[in-house]
């Protein structure tokens, strides 16, 4: 057993509200998961700036400067959720072991963090994605209308996870797979399942919106 450095990688737009109470989580999450011996101590955070209009890029400067575990990038110009995703998990390839991505607004629970990171050493699973539990603080509408959209992309051939989102770790060998794939309509959630390595599921219960 190797003990992985592990990187989160956050997609940030306008969310200069959340991130500081999202880092700290995250950061005690890091040193728990250290101290319990499932990271290495130089594991850190990434946050990647999607061309915030508020006051986002400074937020990251700041929490830098009281933690150099956290970094992050900006990127030029607004490019949307999954570009900036990319970007993110790109520029961890070559220093980490593992990669976990999760979304700045704390919908998705961090501590399923170690039960993917467990999968990944204990297991050898490259590919951990989080699936939500249940989908009962969804209205009728919403529920419904996603579970019709998942089977919809299953009946075209689009290998998806029912009710994950882009929840997941990935191995640094599955990292560098995604970066030769070059697919310019990007659906990272279509793509990732192509990659072929072993996969796990780990679930959880999808929260509210912590701010913002």
């Amino acid at each position: 057993m190797t003990i992985p450095k592990l990187a989160i990688v956050i997609p940030c737009y306008n969310e200069s509200e959340a991130l500081p109470i999202t880092v700290a989580r995250l950061i005690q999450l890091l040193d728990d998961m250290f101290n319990n011996g499932l990271v290495t101590n130089d594991s850190y955070i990434l946050c990647c700036d999607d061309g915030s209009k508020d006051s986002t890029w400074k937020v990251i400067e700041r929490l830098h400067m009281s933690d150099k575990r956290i970094k992050g990038i900006s990127l030029a110009h607004n490019r949307g959720h999954q570009y900036a995703l990319l970007a993110g998990l790109m520029c961890v390839k070559e220093n980490c072991d593992a990669a976990v991505s999760i979304d700045a607004d704390l919908q998705d629970d961090p501590q399923a963090i170690c039960k993917m990171v467990k999968e990944f050493i204990y297991n050898d699973k490259e590919i951990v994605y989080g699936v939500r539990s249940s989908r009962k603080t969804d209205s009728w509408f919403k529920r419904n209308s996603a579970h019709a959209f998942y089977n919809l992309q299953r009946r075209l051939g689009l290998d998806t996870v029912f009710d994950h989102a882009d929840y997941r770790l990935m191995s640094r060998r599955s990292l560098e797979l995604l970066a030769d794939y070059g697919e310019c309509n990007l659906f990272l959630r279509g793509i990732i399942p192509q990659i072929g390595l072993d996969t796990a599921v780990v679930e959880y219960e999808r929260k509210e919106r912590i701010a913002g």
